[in-house]
């Protein structure tokens, strides 16, 4: 060790503020960047969200028009069934 980080300010020696200062920077860093990570997750969580929706939302469309056909078609059957007595 060097001779300053020997010499203490009021019982603080200058070792213990550098590895203060990097410990807090390591955390801060840390913090940052698992911050940074899960905002990306959710960015790409909600566009996989928005597609699947989109999506669920398509095949409802095509299923309602599938129904609405079919309802047409038994409406026809039955209209035909009456008819043939």
């Amino acid at each position: 060790m060097t001779a300053i980080e020997h010499k203490e300010l009021k019982g603080i020696t200058i070792r213990n503020i550098m590895v203060t200062l990097f410990g807090t920077a390591s955390i801060v860093i840390s913090v940052t960047t698992s911050y940074v990570q899960l905002k990306s997750d959710i960015n790409e969580i909600r566009t996989a969200q928005d597609s699947q929706s989109r999506l669920n939302e398509l095949r409802l469309k095509v299923l309602e028009g599938n129904v609405a056909v079919l309802q047409q078609e038994v409406r026809e059957i039955n209209e035909n069934n009456k008819i043939k007595p």
